[in-house]
C-alpha cells in the first residue's frame, strides 16, 4: 500500500489518489470492480473508506475522471486569449481543449463501453450534458430560455460523436479529427443559419411561430446540475 504524505486529506484528495490509482488498472479491467478494489488497495485506502467515497465503485471513478477532463478544460479556457475569434471557433476549441484534456484514450474508451450499458445510460448523458454546459458557461452564454436547452442539447451530439472518431483516429496530432469536429459545427451553424432565415421569410415564417413560442416559455434551471434541467414557463 502507498503511504499519504498529505496532511489531513479531504475527501477529494482521497478520491484522486483512487482515481489515479485506478487509471493504471483501467486499460486492462475497465471500469470494473476488480480495477476499483485494487486501486483502493494501491492508494492504500481503507476498502470501507473507498467504498464510502465511491457506493458505485468503478462507475463513480469513471465519472470522477470525467470531470477531472471538465475542469482541465475550463482551467485552459480560462487561460487561452479567444478575443476576436468568431464563436463557432470558440466553441470548437473548447471541445478540443476537453478531448486534449483526456490523457489516457483507454480509459475513455473503457468509459464509452461502461456508459453503453442501459444502467448506465443516464449517468453518461448527464456526464455529457456536463461537458456542454460547462463549456457554454465558461463562453458566457446568458440565454435563459429555450435556446439554454437547444445549445446544450446540440453541442452534446456534437461532443458525443467527435469523441467517437476521436477514439478511432490515428492521424498525426489528431488532424482528421479536428476537421471532422470543424465539419460538425459548420453543419450546426448552417441549421442556425437557415433558422434564422425561416424567421425572415414570409412564407416559412408561420411555421416558426409554435417552436419560437415553446422556447421562449422554457426557462434556464436556477440550480444547475439537475438532470433534466429547467422548467416552463408558469404562464404557459
Amino acid at each position: 500500500m502507498q503511504s499519504d504524505d498529505t496532511p489531513n486529506p479531504t475527501q477529494d484528495d482521497i478520491k484522486d489518489r483512487l482515481l489515479d490509482a485506478a487509471l493504471i488498472h483501467v486499460a486492462f479491467d475497465g471500469w470494473s470492480e476488480a480495477t476499483f478494489k485494487a486501486a483502493a488497495e494501491d492508494a492504500g485506502v481503507e476498502p470501507t473508506l473507498a467504498r464510502a467515497l465511491c457506493p458505485r465503485g468503478a462507475v463513480d471513478l469513471a465519472l470522477a475522471y470525467h470531470r477531472r477532463g471538465d475542469l482541465a478544460m475550463i482551467e485552459r479556457m480560462k487561460v487561452t486569449d479567444m478575443t476576436g475569434m468568431r464563436y463557432r471557433d470558440k466553441v470548437a476549441l473548447a471541445v478540443r481543449f476537453r478531448l486534449e484534456a483526456a490523457t489516457d484514450k483507454e480509459a475513455v474508451r473503457r468509459g464509452v463501453t461502461l456508459f453503453a450499458l442501459p444502467q448506465h445510460a443516464a449517468d453518461g448523458a448527464k456526464a455529457i450534458w456536463g461537458t456542454a454546459d460547462a463549456i457554454w458557461t465558461a463562453l458566457g452564454d446568458t440565454s435563459e430560455d429555450g435556446n439554454w436547452y437547444s445549445k446544450r442539447a446540440t453541442l452534446s451530439a456534437v461532443y458525443s460523436s467527435t469523441v467517437l472518431y476521436w477514439l478511432g483516429d490515428d492521424s498525426p496530432e489528431h488532424t482528421a479529427t479536428w476537421a471532422f469536429l470543424d465539419r460538425r459545427i459548420d453543419d450546426v451553424m448552417r441549421i442556425e443559419s437557415f433558422k434564422a432565415q425561416a424567421r425572415r421569410n414570409p412564407l416559412l415564417m408561420p411555421f416558426m411561430v409554435g417552436p419560437d413560442w415553446l422556447a421562449r416559455q422554457l426557462k434556464a434551471p436556477k440550480a444547475r446540475g439537475q438532470d433534466l434541467p429547467g422548467s416552463v414557463h408558469p404562464g404557459a
